[in-house]
């Protein structure tokens, strides 16, 4: 699948992802995702990044990363908790980045997926502004069959 595919494949099954102009920047197996969303369409009243804008992209990033690794097209993910850190405000366009967990991590998710047809994994994703990090998101997502 190409970051073009995945950012399709986004844009339809999650109409958020589309109002928010978020766009797949870059897609690796292995190496993670990183998602971008113009700040003229995630600004709150003071002209910097709403906060639920950046947690909703930082989400995503986690989602469509799993999904992407995951590499099931039929499988039902779903988050199961989550929380967000807001370091410094953003004044330009929002950049989420989730890289792709341990390979033993990854393993261990796949597998259990594979034999139980259920399986939980800890995801992490950062927001980051000029090469600084501005936000901490980390995540419980739940795979089902």
């Amino acid at each position: 699948m190409t970051e073009k595919e995945l950012e399709a494949y986004l844009h339809h099954k999650i109409p958020l992802a589309r109002a928010m102009g978020a766009a797949v920047v870059e897609a690796l197996h292995g190496g993670g995702i990183t998602l971008r969303a113009p700040l003229t369409l995630n600004h709150n009243h003071l002209g910097t990044a709403f906060g639920g804008s950046l947690n909703a992209l930082a989400t995503l990033a986690a989602y469509a990363m799993l999904w992407f690794e995951l590499g099931e097209p039929e499988a039902h993910l779903v988050i199961a908790e989550s929380s967000m850190a807001f370091l410094r405000p953003v004044r330009e366009d929002l950049t989420a980045i989730c890289a792709s967990p341990k390979p033993e991590t990854l393993a261990r998710f796949r597998e259990e997926f594979a034999r139980k047809g259920k399986a939980r994994i800890r995801v992490e994703a950062v927001l980051e502004e000029e090469g600084m990090r501005a936000a901490r998101f980390r995540g419980t997502f739940v795979a089902i069959r």
